[in-house]
């Protein structure tokens, strides 16, 4: 059984993730795939190499992301560009992992889960969620944005109530770590109960 988990800026995805893994769960992050499929040495960052120019690398001869980010923020041709090499590349090697992966069921984490539609890979789909305001809040505070940056990062983002729609199952993270552990670990025996009976 396969489990998308998904949250918008901010929300505690990643808290989330070390609390499944801490409980054995083998889990997949798209974002780390999305930097893996780029390392030096990948035939990505060749292509990449010789659309943008070799100004697009660090000294080290890896990926200048905040540049990239930047280039494409406001060319959509650029964008799509870059959209149309990697996202196959991502899916591939996402679905390999998961494929290696062993555990009772698995997590694949994607900020785009349903954007991106790879809700349709998975079995049930969990945002973590937390209201807009307390996004901002902690985005400014982790990332040294200031509230207006943080607010346009979530508007470029779907919905929060877009995301609650489209989920099978909701974790509030408005409250503390200890809070959100408690959730997960109520979550996870539900996902055990469900993963028995998938595979049966």
């Amino acid at each position: 059984m396969l489990v998308g988990l998904t949250g918008g800026i901010a929300s505690g995805k990643s808290q989330a993730c070390h609390y499944f893994a801490e409980l054995g769960i083998p889990i997949v992050d798209a974002d780390i795939v999305a930097r893996q499929v780029v390392e030096p040495g990948q035939p990505a960052l060749a292509k990449i190499t010789d659309y943008f120019g070799p100004e697009i690398l660090l000294d080290d001869g890896s990926l200048n992301r905040r540049l990239l980010r930047q280039l494409i923020f406001n060319d959509q041709q650029k964008k799509h560009w870059l959209n149309q090499l990697l996202h196959p590349l991502i899916r591939e090697q996402m679905l390999l992992q998961l494929k290696q992966a062993r555990g009772p069921y698995k997590i694949l984490v994607a900020p785009l889960l349903f954007e991106n539609h790879l809700d349709k890979l998975t079995d049930r789909s969990l945002l973590i969620d937390v209201p807009v305001a307390l996004q901002v809040q902690r985005t400014t505070a982790r990332d040294g944005v200031d509230a207006q940056q943080a607010q346009q990062i979530i508007d470029a983002q779907m919905s929060r109530d877009d995301k609650r729609a489209a989920a099978d199952d909701i974790i509030d993270n408005n409250q503390g770590l200890d809070e959100l552990k408690q959730k997960v670990l109520a979550q996870h025996r539900i996902y055990l109960e469900l993963a028995k009976s998938h595979d049966s």
